[in-house]
């Protein structure tokens, strides 16, 4: 049976308390059962994420795969519709699914990520590239990006007074404007819903696939927020950041080919909402700050 990474056991059962404590427990029989009925044999260590484990393995043909198995969540429900949609364009491939059991078997990649690369303005081309390939028309009964518009302009007017002491009106009132015209008619296309920079990863079928789609439909312009959240997870210099944001926003518009106003107005609509977010959560890593200056910046 696997050995379940440690680090990842004590995360799981701190976020998800008894249910994932029992989870967890479960997990090593519940991989060795899905190894069997794929007819898998692990090739290496258990990895992880922040939701599940992925175990490096070799299939019955000797080709190799890696079986991923996710914590029962609504968030993680249509990961494999979305794949299984995309079919390897631009994204890993899928070869098999459990739905009821949250378990895959996909394509193996390398674990180098779009982090790594040194070039900011190719990164923002290649995540700008793969939401023009993950465009593709939504299958039916996926979540719908437009459902959340409500949401997300009652928590920017509540969290306005809050907002205006730390940016002028003017940004909140454009993020607003921004949820308002655009939230709620989006384009019937599938959505990755959380392009970050550490999901898109090298492979040998083509230089960058994504993984880890979240799977929505709603307007590709939403993935544009992989530019910020990016350009954090490289470190960047918050004054190099600001400073270069809106070109290299317009490199990931034009190879995705949207419009780039909508691209821009999307980003500063998110990264304020995500500064909402973080005041709610007592701001532990100072990412509010962050996140109220680029929206500012945006403006």
């Amino acid at each position: 049976m696997i050995d379940v990474p440690e680090p990842f056991a004590r995360e799981t059962v701190h976020r998800e308390g008894e249910a994932g404590k029992r989870w967890i427990a479960s997990l090593p029989g519940l991989a060795d059962e899905l190894l069997k009925q794929w007819a898998c044999t692990p090739t290496g260590p258990v990895m992880h994420g922040k939701v599940g484990i992925v175990v490096p393995v070799r299939r019955h043909d000797g080709s190799p795969a890696v079986l991923k198995v996710s914590f029962p969540h609504p968030g993680n429900v249509d990961e494999p519709n979305a794949y299984a949609t995309w079919a390897g364009r631009g994204a890993v491939q899928l070869y098999e699914r459990d739905d009821a059991r949250f378990a895959m078997l996909l394509e193996q990649v390398e674990q180098t990520t779009l982090v790594d690369l040194d070039d900011d303005d190719e990164a923002a081309a290649v995540c700008g590239r793969l939401t023009r390939l993950l465009a593709v028309p939504a299958p039916p009964g996926l979540r719908r990006l437009s459902d959340r518009a409500e949401a997300q302009e009652r928590e920017l007017r509540t969290a306005s007074d809050t907002l205006i002491r730390h940016v002028p009106r003017r940004v909140v009132d454009a993020a607003l404007a921004t949820v308002r015209e655009l939230g709620r008619e989006q384009p019937d296309l599938l959505v990755h819903g959380d392009l970050h920079y550490s999901n898109v990863v090298r492979a040998s079928r083509e230089p960058w696939l994504v993984i880890d789609p979240k799977g929505f439909a709603g307007d590709p312009a939403n993935d544009a927020f992989s530019v910020v959240v990016g350009g954090a997870q490289r470190q960047l210099d918050v004054d190099e950041l600001c400073a270069n944001l809106r070109r290299r926003l317009k490199i990931f518009a034009d190879a995705a080919e949207l419009d780039r106003e909508r691209v821009i107005r999307w980003v500063q609509a998110h990264t304020l909402l995500h500064a909402c977010w973080a005041r709610n959560a007592s701001d532990p890593e100072g990412t509010a700050a962050l996140a109220e200056r680029v929206a500012t910046a945006l403006t």
